[in-house]
């Protein structure tokens, strides 16, 4: 059984195995957003940390993206960013990614698809589940 640890530092979210650690954090881009058109736009921030001892690779990605209405989208895909980066121990990959949302708020959450380089073993990261939230949301929902 593997143990995870989940936890919320200002507004970076965090998961942590014995192998992986996800951190993420979600900026509100108000330049890119027009509320007026319900079209709100955040960016995240991912760091991906191995811990552990054996080397890993990120082969895919799925997202799950939902909105303050409760409008749920998975997202799916090889790698992230157009890479499929590989981590010896102690390496840390890091990237910038975006979504648009038809609401103020939402959330995210998703699991990264792994495999252990030497073994061939693969297994899977969740991310922590982070806010989308905009200062045009009445209140924070999330």
């Amino acid at each position: 059984m593997t143990t995870r640890r989940v936890h919320q530092t200002d507004d970076m979210f965090v998961n942590e195995d014995a192998r992986i650690r996800v951190s993420i954090r979600a900026i509100f881009l108000e330049d890119q957003s027009r509320p007026d058109e319900r079209h709100f736009v955040w960016a995240y921030q991912v760091r991906i940390e191995n811990v552990g001892q054996v080397t890993a690779q990120l082969l895919r990605r799925t997202w799950t993206i939902t909105d303050a209405t409760g409008h749920v989208q998975h997202v799916h895909g090889p790698g992230v960013v157009g890479e499929q980066p590989v981590l010896d121990p102690g390496d840390t990959f890091e990237y910038t990614s975006g979504t648009p949302l038809e609401t103020p708020s939402g959330f995210m959450s998703g699991i990264f698809h792994m495999v252990a380089v030497d073994s061939g073993e693969e297994f899977d990261v969740p991310t922590p589940g982070f806010s989308l939230d905009s200062p045009h949301a009445d209140h924070r929902l999330h």
